[in-house]
């Protein structure tokens, strides 16, 4: 059994009100705190974290160890080939653990990060998530982010053929952070027009898709990694 528990301040008719009339939402806290608290010291302790980056439509994978026995050119070579890439297409550089998704089977021994998108796709959570949406989804998939100075994502709307994602979602486990340090949600309004959310802490950014979004680049002054999980609703 998950042991894992919604926040019980949670306001279910204003957050859906704010959704119907946005596409997007903050649910600040989501979580029963000692949740959010044990989901941020678990990001902290893991050491397998998996930098994943872009070409193009190809997406690479570096462990830890593999980037730590990279010569200085190497790291040099790849900063410039990510810059370019960000230049002018789709582009993203960050840490991510990959999780089960939420239609999985439970494993033995899983732990609550494991467990978080099958969590999200039954009970309280899954009744809570449908009601502000307004979507029937079947399921959650996630992962779990780093961002460390210098990742980013550039703008893109979530809407990948196949994957039926009808809504996303960002659950924040970011305790301290500045807007200066970069790493906002953003979402391009119109040509001009951008609103954004700062990295959070035991909230849960819920938004429609499609809708066009991006990670803006964490600067060189963040003392932390911006950590989350990450994932899309999807229907079947």
């Amino acid at each position: 059994m998950i042991d894992l528990a919604l926040h019980p301040a949670i306001a279910v008719a204003a957050t859906k009100a704010c959704f119907e009339a946005t596409g997007r939402v903050r649910l600040q806290p989501f979580l029963r705190d000692t949740d959010a608290a044990q989901l941020h010291a678990h990001l902290r302790e893991r050491d397998d974290w998996r930098q994943v980056v872009n070409s193009g439509d190809k997406v690479f994978e570096l462990d830890r160890a593999t980037r730590a026995a990279m010569t200085p050119a190497q790291h040099a070579a790849l900063d410039a080939a990510v810059d370019a890439g960000a230049r002018e297409g789709f582009q993203h550089r960050y840490e991510s653990l990959r999780l089960p998704d939420g239609d999985a089977p439970p494993t033995p021994g899983e732990d609550r990060l494991a467990a978080f998108p099958r969590w999200l796709s039954h009970g309280p959570a899954c009744d809570l998530l449908r009601a502000v949406t307004g979507a029937e989804f079947a399921f959650a998939d996630g992962q779990a982010t780093a961002y460390a100075p210098g990742d980013f994502l550039t703008g893109h709307d979530d809407a990948v053929a196949g994957k039926r994602r009808v809504a996303a979602y960002v659950l924040g486990l970011t305790p301290v952070w500045r807007v200066e340090w970069g790493g906002l949600l953003l979402f391009h309004r119109e040509r001009d027009d951008v609103a954004g959310v700062l990295p959070g802490y035991n909230s849960l950014d819920l938004f429609a898709v499609p809708q066009l979004h991006s990670v803006s680049r964490v600067t060189p002054s963040a003392p932390f990694r911006r950590y989350a999980i990450t994932g899309w609703l999807r229907s079947r």
